[in-house]
């Protein structure tokens, strides 16, 4: 690029802004394939190691409790030693560890495997998020963010249709299905050697002409970075606690609990589900789910562009509670009305959780970015690991019925916390979206925005 000096925030989308988010994005799709294959898995493994459902339930939510606790511990060293080197270690451990899973030889030794592969996700999620937040421009930024969900879509469904694939191989196909998650894992280590740091991170420590080297390399002469963030004081973990943070702390771990509570406990379980509420016939009912995830994803960038942040999170949880509702009230007789009703929460939800990506890469300042990210998604990620735990537990205790209406008071939850504090940051730059009230309006300009609210 030439000509007048133009901000980082203000550039159009460019190749190098497509490379990062296709590096970033590749932690996603291993995420959904590495969770949509333990499914299919299962129909294996339980019968081979003859499993209780406490293990079924502690197997399923492993890669969800490594994730806990890789993002808070790898968000909390990248706000300190930097974005780049997370973003190579984390697949280093995710490649390793998935080749591991294929000479597992009890329950015990498949969980610690996982645990390891959600260690590196986590750690991956919160580095990525914040890394292509603050390369990413204004105007595109939330459709960036907003596309970790897709991409998570496709590798799920993808593990669907690679795990039935692989079922011929027979009793040890689980094997060849757990492992082959090493293949996009070392596919994109691979690709992300060379990443640059991030800039914004480097001008925080001070590193000025290091950040406009990598800034003039990557994206043009002429571009310019806000130097505003060196002024702040170093924080860490204790800030977003602060007087300034702990809402904002508060609404992002709290709505992200709630959206993917019941959508883990649901999809980790989908086909036994189906079978409880005679919806099983074959893989049809399945599979149209799974083709609505993928809508639904891709459905949720277009209204990340089209409505305000807060009025698509507000109503999608309103939309989501009443359909799961009415889910636990039909009878059984009225099957095609409970699939209208499960598509429907499936297509929400779907789009929905492009939020997950968005909304905590936009709440918080750059020295406690990563930090903010991590604490958000290993919250979601203890939530999603309690309810896949405990979803085999309870509907074996209290049945089916009460367990999706539990899971429907979340999401009603999720609402009303929404309304209470879900802040509007679609337009604003990313220092000025960290700084706003949640709930509050902040610039003039939302107010032109399409809003759902």
């Amino acid at each position: 690029m030439s000509g007048q000096p133009v901000k980082i925030d203000d550039l159009p989308i460019g190749r190098f802004h497509i490379k990062i988010a296709g590096l970033t994005f590749g932690a996603h799709f291993t995420d959904g394939y590495i969770l949509g294959l333990i499914g299919i898995a299962f129909t294996l493994i339980n019968p081979q190691m003859a499993l209780t459902p406490f293990w079924q339930g502690l197997i399923g939510s492993s890669a969800l409790l490594g994730l806990f606790f890789g993002s808070l511990f790898f968000g909390w060293i990248s706000d300190h030693l930097g974005r780049q080197k997370i973003f190579l270690i984390s697949f280093v451990l995710i490649t390793i560890a998935s080749v591991m899973q294929f000479y597992v030889e009890s329950a015990m030794q498949l969980f610690l495997c996982r645990v390891l592969i959600g260690i590196g996700l986590g750690g991956d999620f919160s580095v990525g998020h914040a890394m292509l937040a603050e390369f990413s421009p204004r105007k595109h930024r939330g459709v960036l963010l907003g596309s970790f969900s897709v991409i998570w879509t496709f590798g799920y469904v993808a593990a669907t249709f690679v795990g039935t694939a692989l079922l011929p191989l027979g009793d040890d196909a689980w094997r060849w299905m757990l492992a082959s998650s090493a293949i996009p894992a070392a596919m994109i280590l691979i690709a992300r050697i060379g990443t640059p740091e991030s800039p914004r991170w480097l001008i925080h420590k001070g590193r000025v002409e290091e950040a406009r080297a990598i800034v003039h390399k990557h994206l043009g002469a002429n571009v310019e970075i806000d130097e505003e963030v060196v002024t702040r004081k170093h924080a860490g973990y204790s800030a977003l606690f602060s007087r300034e943070y702990r809402k904002r702390t508060a609404f992002n771990c709290l709505f992200f609990i709630c959206i993917v509570m019941p959508y883990f406990a649901i999809y980790t379980f989908l086909p036994s589900i189906l079978q409880k509420m005679g919806l099983a016939e074959g893989f049809g009912t399945e599979m149209m789910l799974n083709a609505l995830l993928v809508v639904g994803a891709l459905l949720g960038i277009w209204c990340t562009i089209k409505f305000t942040r807060r009025g698509f999170l507000i109503n999608s949880f309103l939309i989501l509670a009443a359909s799961l509702f009415l889910l636990v009230l039909l009878p059984g007789s009225m099957a095609w009305l409970m699939v209208a009703c499960f598509g429907l929460f499936t297509l929400v939800l779907s789009a929905v959780s492009n939020l997950v990506g968005v909304y905590p890469a936009e709440s918080f300042p750059t020295e406690v970015r990563a930090g903010g990210i991590g604490l958000a998604t290993a919250a979601s990620r203890l939530g999603s690991a309690l309810s896949t735990f405990l979803l085999p537990v309870s509907v074996a205790g209290i049945g089916l019925n009460p367990t999706m209406a539990i899971l429907a008071g979340i999401l009603l939850l999720g609402a009303i916390i929404s309304i209470a504090w879900a802040p509007e940051t679609k337009y604003l730059t990313l220092t000025d979206a960290c700084r706003s009230d949640a709930g509050e309006v902040v610039s003039k300009e939302s107010a032109k925005g399409t809003s759902l609210a």
